[in-house]
């Protein structure tokens, strides 16, 4: 999760009407477009250089591999003992909610699996093919290191098992669309959407519009359907489409199962679509996990044990299969062949 420095905007004006300012970035790996309706230039760009800041911040303490990151050395404590160490607040609040997620989820929402990620060689930049070590994976498997083996108390904590190593890929860039959020409101902006690497978060509206985003297609470089997210609302997506490689004629995705230790085949992507609350961001990052994970006849349970309605997904064989209630605000850009509500 490199950062680089790529930030532009685009001033958007026409027939007196307020204008839409677009910026981009480059942080926790991915690409970062946020726009802002409504407002002044200077003002657009003045929220949207602290949003960046704070990206950058999270970016920085909770990187799971660079060894100055806070994260990175309360792994390394980790592994010493059980001596209690200190941490911040928000690392304290953020290490509570993750293990309630995780617990939520049955495991399957699990960020102590780092070391498996390291493992499959997802800890890195590029993803490139690496030796699966089958003897180290069942290590690991054995190790069990739950989100449950954290001990937190007065700002401090500890693991009771040496093989918890965190890594906050699965949850980072939902935390901070909530941050972005709660500081867009801070900062008196009405309307404006965030767009952290294929996670969303709207507030207001585009001009009389709501704001419609694209859910991307898993095997085409392009959009299968759009959804109008009304204000406060989220959408994320998990998929095998961006972080893999392939070897042996299989794709190996950084989505892994803490079960077995290997990435899951059964699924091609999911998308959640999350109504407004104190975690709307968090969760459309979380919640479509678990879903993605489960065997196919387990996905429905899995998405009612996140407190998910809204979800589509599509499996190893290109079938889609959305919820009811998800089936009301997806426009599809082309009608697909397989496809079933339920």
């Amino acid at each position: 999760m490199r950062f680089l420095v790529l930030f532009f905007a685009v001033i958007l004006s026409a027939c007196g009407k307020a204008p839409l300012v677009q910026t981009q970035s480059y942080v926790f790996g991915t690409l970062v477009d946020i726009s802002i309706y409504g407002e002044t230039e200077e003002k657009a760009h003045a929220v949207t250089s602290q949003i960046l800041q704070n990206f950058q911040r999270l970016h920085h303490q909770y990187h799971a591999w660079q060894s100055d990151s806070e994260l990175s050395k309360l792994n390394q404590r980790f592994t010493a003992g059980k001596t209690p160490v200190e941490i911040s607040p928000e690392l304290a609040q953020i290490l509570t909610q993750a293990q309630v997620l995780s617990k939520q989820s049955e495991g399957l929402f699990n960020p102590a699996i780092g070391g498996l990620i390291g493992a499959w060689g997802f800890q890195r930049d590029e993803f490139t093919p690496v030796e699966i070590n089958d003897a180290a994976i069942q290590q690991w498997v054995h190790a069990n290191p739950q989100m449950s083996d954290i001990v937190i108390k007065d700002h401090a904590a500890y693991s009771l098992n040496p093989a918890v190593r965190l890594d906050l890929g699965g949850y980072a860039k939902g935390y901070a669309l909530d941050l972005a959020l709660a500081e867009l409101q801070k900062q008196g902006v009405n309307n404006a959407l965030v767009n952290l690497g294929g996670n969303i978060i709207a507030l207001g509206q585009h001009g009389d519009k709501s704001w419609r985003v694209g859910i991307q297609h898993p095997r085409a470089p392009k959009p299968m359907a759009t959804v109008d997210l009304p204000s406060g609302w989220a959408i994320g997506t998990s998929g095998d489409y961006q972080r893999y490689f392939e070897q042996g004629g299989k794709r190996y995705c950084h989505i892994i199962d803490p079960r077995t230790g290997y990435p899951t085949q059964s699924a091609q992507s999911v998308t959640v679509l999350i109504p407004p609350s104190p975690q709307a961001g968090v969760l459309s990052d979380v919640a479509s996990k678990p879903i993605f994970l489960s065997a196919p006849d387990q996905r429905e349970n899995a998405a009612k044990l996140m407190g998910v309605a809204n979800y589509l997904i599509v499996d190893a064989e290109g079938k889609i299969t959305l919820s009811a209630s998800m089936n009301q605000y997806v426009h599809w850009l082309a009608k697909p062949e397989k496809i079933a509500v339920q």
